[in-house]
C-alpha cells in the first residue's frame, strides 16, 4: 500500500503489487448511503476481516476478490481530519493503489465533491456511478461518457442490489488513474510536496489537515474554504453539463415531487398545507382534544378536587393557599396548562411534523423556500432550523450549526427568536385564534412573514459574511410509516414535557410569589403605559408577558383567561410572538453565540414586539 506521489501522471496501467505478495489495495470510497457495502460484499463474498482501526472504534472490513486486497472505509462527505471516520477513511485511502470511488446517480452534486478531493489528491481511481436505475425513475439522466472526460477516470454505470455493471466495473480496473485536478493547486502542492514528499499529503496540509501536517512538522494550511469553494464551483459545473431531466420512466412520486418543488404548483400546495394544519391543531386538536383535556378533565375535575384538598388543610386566605391553589397556584395552574392545554396540543404538532418528516416532504420545502430565503441571507437548508424552531427554539438554535457560516447561523438565530412562534406557543395561539375565525388567524401570520422578512433583509444588508449555497438531499417520496410516525411523536413529545415541565413550574412559582407579595400589581402599575395606553390591552396582559420570559407558550396561555376583543386578541398574540424568547432559548443563545449577540437579541425583541404591537393596533382601530 502506497501513496502517490506528486508526480503522479495519468495512465491506463494498473498499478505493479507490492513487492513480495503479489497483491494490490482496491479501496471503497464515498457518502454514506451509496452502496459501499454491496459492491464490497459482491466483490469479497464469504471472506471478511472486520476488525478496529488503530487508535479508534471505527471498524474497517478487509477481503479479497483475486489478486486484490479490498478495504471497505466509512461512508464521509470528505477525507480529513473532522472526525474518527473521516481520519479513518483518509488513512485507508492514502494507502490504496486503487481508489473505487461509489458515487450515487441521484445526487450528484453532492456526491461528486468526494470525487474531486480524490482526483486533487491524484489518486488512481474508478468512479462507481451507483442506483442509475433509481435515478432515472426520477427523471434524472447523467452523460456517463461526458463525466469520464470531464472527471478524467473511467465512469461505470451500476445497480448495485442487482449486480449490474459489476463485470465492467472489475474489467476496468487496469484503467484505473489520477484525473483531472484544480490547475489553481498545482504551483502551492508541488511547493508543499518539496516538504512532505507526496502530493496527497501536500493538498491535505493545503486544506488544513492538522494531523497530516503535525505528521511531517509543517504548518497546517489556511486555504481550506478556498479550496471548497472552488471545488464546489468545480463540481457544480461538471453537473450542470453532464445532468439532464426526462420524463422517459417517471414514477408517479417523482412526478409528484417536481409538482411540490415548482414554485408555481409547489407554493399553492404548501399553502394547502399549511391551511390544513391550522385546521388540525387551531380547531380539531384546540377545539375538541383541548375542550376536553382543559374544560372537563382539569377545570371540572381536577382543580376542585384539589383546591377541597388543601382548603381542608390550609386558611383559604393564607399566603401559602394561594400559592398552591390560587389563580397562578403551583397545584392548579401548573398541571391544567400542561396537561389540559400543553400536551394536546404538542403531541398533534408534533405528529404531524413527523408525518411531513417521514414521508420525504420537509427537505423539498427546503429547496422550495432556497430562492426566498437567499434575499434573507440563507439558503433553503435555514428551513430545517427554522421549523425545529417551530418545536422550539432551543433546538432550533443549536441545529444552526449545520448552516454553512457564521453569517448564515447570525440571522437564522435571530430570525427564530424573534419571528418563529414554537410549537407549544402556536398551538396556544391557534386555539386563542380559533375563538376569532380564520381572518384574524391569517393577518396574524401574514403579520408574522411580513415582520419575518423585514427584519431577514435587513440583517441580510447589515451582516458582514458572505452566505453559502444549498446543499441538501431529497429522499424519494413515500407514505409514512405508521410505526416510525408514532415513534418520533412519542418520544419527541415525552422529551419536551419533561423539560418544560420543570419550567412551568418555575414560572407559576414567581408569578404566585408576584402575585402574593403585591410585585405583580405593581408591574402591571408600570407597565401600564405600554400595556394599555399603547397597546390598548387590559392591565393584566403585564402578566403574560412575564410569564413569557419563563416560557413562551407560558405567556401566550396566560390570554386564555382575558375577554378580548378580536383586535386586541390579534395585538395581543403578534406581541407575544416577537417579544423575548423564553430563559431556555436564552441560555442556549448565550453558549453558542454569547453575551453580545444575547442582549442585542434581547433588546431588539422587546422594542420590535411593543413597536409592531402599538402600530398594528392603530392599523385595526382604522380598518375594524
Amino acid at each position: 500500500m502506497r501513496e502517490p506521489s506528486c508526480h503522479t501522471t495519468p495512465s491506463v496501467t494498473a498499478p505493479a503489487p507490492v513487492p513480495g505478495t503479489g497483491r494490490r489495495t482496491l479501496v471503497l470510497a464515498g457518502n454514506p448511503n451509496v452502496g459501499k457495502s454491496v459492491f464490497f460484499g459482491a466483490l469479497t463474498g464469504t471472506y471478511v476481516d472486520v476488525s478496529n482501526f488503530p487508535g479508534t472504534t471505527v471498524e474497517i472490513m478487509r477481503g479479497r476478490h483475486g489478486e486484490w486486497d479490498v478495504l471497505d472505509t466509512p461512508g464521509v462527505y470528505g477525507v480529513g481530519s473532522f472526525n474518527d471516520e473521516e481520519a479513518v477513511a483518509r488513512d485507508v485511502i492514502l494507502g490504496a493503489d486503487v481508489v473505487v470511488n461509489v458515487v450515487d446517480a441521484v445526487h450528484p452534486e453532492r456526491d461528486l465533491f468526494l470525487t474531486l478531493q480524490l482526483v486533487d489528491l491524484g489518486l488512481p481511481m474508478i468512479v462507481a456511478l451507483n442506483m442509475t436505475d433509481e435515478a432515472r425513475s426520477q427523471g434524472v439522466a447523467i452523460d456517463r461518457d461526458l463525466l469520464e472526460d470531464l472527471l478524467g477516470v473511467p465512469v461505470v454505470e451500476t445497480v448495485a442490489v442487482e449486480g449490474r455493471g459489476f463485470e465492467d466495473l472489475l474489467a476496468r480496473l487496469a484503467e484505473a488513474r489520477p484525473g483531472h485536478a484544480d490547475h489553481t493547486l498545482e504551483t502551492d502542492i508541488v511547493a508543499m510536496a518539496a516538504h512532505v514528499g507526496s502530493r496527497a499529503s501536500a493538498l491535505l496540509v493545503l486544506e488544513g489537515d492538522e494531523t497530516i501536517a503535525e505528521r511531517y512538522a509543517v504548518a497546517p494550511g489556511s486555504k481550506r474554504d478556498a479550496i471548497y469553494s472552488r471545488r464546489r464551483d468545480r463540481v457544480d459545473d461538471i453537473v450542470g453539463h453532464v445532468l439532464t431531466t426526462t420524463d422517459e420512466g417517471l414514477s408517479f412520486s417523482a412526478r409528484l415531487s417536481r409538482v411540490m418543488l415548482d414554485p408555481w404548483t409547489g407554493l399553492p400546495l404548501l399553502g394547502v398545507l399549511l391551511y390544513a394544519v391550522y385546521v388540525v391543531l387551531g380547531q380539531w386538536v384546540a377545539g375538541g382534544v383541548v375542550g376536553i383535556t382543559e374544560e372537563v378533565l382539569m377545570l371540572g375535575y381536577w382543580e376542585p378536587f384539589i383546591q377541597s384538598a388543601i382548603s381542608g388543610v390550609l386558611d383559604a386566605a393564607s399566603p401559602l393557599h394561594t400559592f398552591l391553589v390560587g389563580e397562578f397556584g403551583i397545584l392548579t395552574m401548573t398541571p391544567t396548562y400542561l396537561i389540559g392545554v400543553i400536551l394536546p396540543l404538542v403531541a398533534g404538532f408534533y405528529l404531524l411534523m413527523a408525518v411531513l418528516e417521514d414521508s420525504g416532504y420537509l427537505p423539498r420545502i427546503a429547496a422550495l423556500a432556497d430562492r426566498a430565503l437567499t434575499g434573507m441571507g440563507l439558503n433553503g437548508r435555514a428551513v430545517i432550523p427554522l421549523i425545529l424552531g417551530l418545536g422550539c427554539v432551543t433546538m432550533g438554535t443549536l441545529t444552526t450549526r449545520i448552516l454553512g457560516s457564521k453569517r448564515e447561523r447570525f440571522i437564522a438565530t435571530a430570525l427564530m427568536a424573534i419571528a418563529v412562534p414554537c410549537s407549544a406557543q402556536i398551538a396556544v395561539i391557534a386555539a386563542l385564534m380559533a375563538r376569532v375565525g380564520g381572518v384574524y388567524a391569517a393577518a396574524y401570520f401574514g403579520v408574522l412573514i411580513a415582520i419575518f422578512v423585514l427584519i431577514g433583509t435587513l440583517l441580510n444588508r447589515v451582516t458582514p459574511g458572505v452566505s453559502t449555497d444549498l446543499l441538501i438531499d431529497l429522499p424519494p417520496l413515500r407514505l409514512p410509516r405508521l410505526g416510525n410516525v408514532f415513534k418520533k411523536t412519542g418520544v419527541k413529545v415525552w422529551g419536551f414535557m419533561r423539560e418544560v415541565a420543570l419550567f412551568f413550574l418555575a414560572g407559576t412559582t414567581l408569578i404566585s410569589l408576584l402575585d402574593i407579595t403585591g410585585a405583580l400589581a405593581w408591574i402591571q402599575r408600570a407597565a401600564a403605559p405600554i400595556t394599555v395606553a399603547w397597546l390598548h390591552l387590559p392591565a393584566e396582559a403585564a402578566t403574560a408577558f412575564v410569564m413569557g420570559f419563563v416560557r413562551r407558550d407560558f405567556g401566550a396561555a396566560g390570554f386564555f383567561t382575558m375577554d378580548l376583543a378580536a383586535p386586541q386578541l390579534l395585538v395581543a398574540m403578534v406581541t407575544i410572538t416577537l417579544f423575548v424568547p423564553c430563559a431556555a432559548s436564552m441560555m442556549v443563545i448565550l453558549k453558542e453565540r454569547g453575551w453580545r449577540y444575547l442582549l442585542g437579541l434581547f433588546a431588539g425583541s422587546i422594542g420590535v414586539a411593543f413597536l409592531v404591537g402599538g402600530l398594528l393596533m392603530r392599523l385595526l382601530e382604522v380598518l375594524v
